[in-house]
């Protein structure tokens, strides 16, 4: 954990990924993170995967390195309480609860009017949405999957969901850059169907339909735009090789000695494959051929080191348990992985902050904390409530 957010604390009012992510960003930089749940576990406290104990492994991961506590939200002295942490301490506030009810930015800057408060939504309108739903709206799926099947392909990679944590993140401390300058306070609302639509639209999809009129038909794996795709060793190892650069491609054609039939292949197209990544797309039937036939009588163990050798940009495709044996730069031996025993009770390893500092090697990851583990630290030293009124406050069971 890095220490260049010390000093800042945010409260967090979250559940599933966009929200806590973006609160697991801001711990690993130093601030201190202070999240809410109800009593029992909020609607992602339990969910997929599970650990051998029946703990989420989803929940430890997102919330390593804060601070928890327990409240029944469900009651009107419970969501008072919500509302007095989430205008406490730096008044930073992040969270998916409806933009409309105890928690809408308008009660709770009535309490606190410099507060800032970070909303991640569905739409932009309020309406419910998932990642899932949005990219299923925003027409990826349709453009994922081979030609000979028109069937929609569903990511496994929540990707909305993960640029929406990183995403709040900078628009957090942008707000409070502002308000150290200006004193005001402000409400950012972040909706994954808005980032969807923004990024396909800085990524030049948006654009390519509107100008031609069409859908981009679907390619397999072939990487769109450029030169890539999986192809088979004569040992059955898949391999994914990308040629963007021109030194890619000239480092791939070296390695595997098919200059000649490249050579003869651009003076039939009158193309330069080289210097036009777009022709390496536009004639991928071919080239996919030529490259599908100098690996395809090829060991794995003949290839590597020339590939090596030759600068070509290429990996083996694994299972993610494959991976965890073979891939030790990603896991085994990558300095922002340590072994951490987790409130569920179990030690694996986990990753700290991704981005590396050269000058500062604190990466070793926090644990997630228990469930409402911090509930009476929390209110005795960020509200100031008594003994008496802590006491109270667990008799009627508001808080746990």
């Amino acid at each position: 954990m890095y220490d260049l957010l010390k000093g800042l604390t945010v409260i967090e009012g979250a559940a599933f990924i966009a929200g806590p992510s973006c609160g697991l960003y801001l711990a690993q930089f130093g601030a201190t993170v202070i999240r809410f749940d109800q009593i029992g576990g909020g609607p992602d406290s339990a969910r997929w995967p599970l650990g051998p104990n029946g703990q989420s492994l989803y929940w430890e991961g997102l919330n390593k390195g804060k601070k928890s506590i327990a409240i029944d939200l469900s009651r009107p002295a419970g969501r008072e309480l919500s509302q007095r942490l989430a205008t406490a301490a730096d008044g930073i506030f992040l969270t998916n609860f409806p933009a409309e009810g105890f928690l809408s930015y308008e009660k709770l800057s009535a309490l606190r009017p410099d507060l800032i408060c970070l909303r991640v939504m569905g739409w932009a309108d309020g309406a419910p949405a998932v990642d899932y739903t949005i990219n299923a709206s925003a027409g990826v799926p349709m453009m994922t999957g081979h030609p000979d099947d028109d069937r929609p392909v569903n990511h496994v990679l929540p990707a909305w969901d993960l640029l929406a944590g990183a995403y709040g993140a900078f628009a957090l401390l942008a707000a409070e850059r502002n308000r150290k300058a200006s004193g005001q306070g402000r409400e950012v609302r972040l909706a994954l169907a808005d980032l969807a639509a923004a990024t396909l639209g800085n990524l030049g999809n948006l654009a390519e339909v509107n100008l031609s009129g069409a859908d981009r038909p679907r390619s397999g794996n072939n990487l769109f735009g450029a030169f890539g795709r999986d192809f088979l060793t004569a040992d059955e190892h898949r391999l994914m090789i990308v040629a963007i650069t021109p030194r890619q491609w000239t480092g791939l054609v070296k390695a595997l000695e098919i200059a000649e039939s490249v050579a003869t292949l651009e003076s039939q197209l009158g193309v330069s494959f080289k210097d036009d990544e777009g022709a390496r797309f536009t004639h991928r039937g071919p080239l996919d051929s030529l490259v599908e036939r100098a690996i395809a009588h090829r060991s794995l163990n003949d290839l590597a080191p020339i590939f090596d050798a030759s600068g070509v940009t290429w990996s083996i495709y694994r299972t993610l348990a494959e991976s965890l044996r073979h891939e030790p730069r990603l896991f085994a031996e990558n300095p922002i992985f340590s072994p951490v025993t987790h409130a569920g009770g179990d030690t694996y390893p986990t990753p700290g902050a991704a981005a590396r500092i050269p000058t500062d090697t604190r990466l070793a990851a926090t644990p997630s904390p228990a469930l409402g583990a911090d509930t009476d630290e929390v209110l005795t030293n960020l509200l100031n409530l008594s003994s008496t009124e802590l006491g109270r406050l667990h008799d009627e069971k508001i808080v746990a």
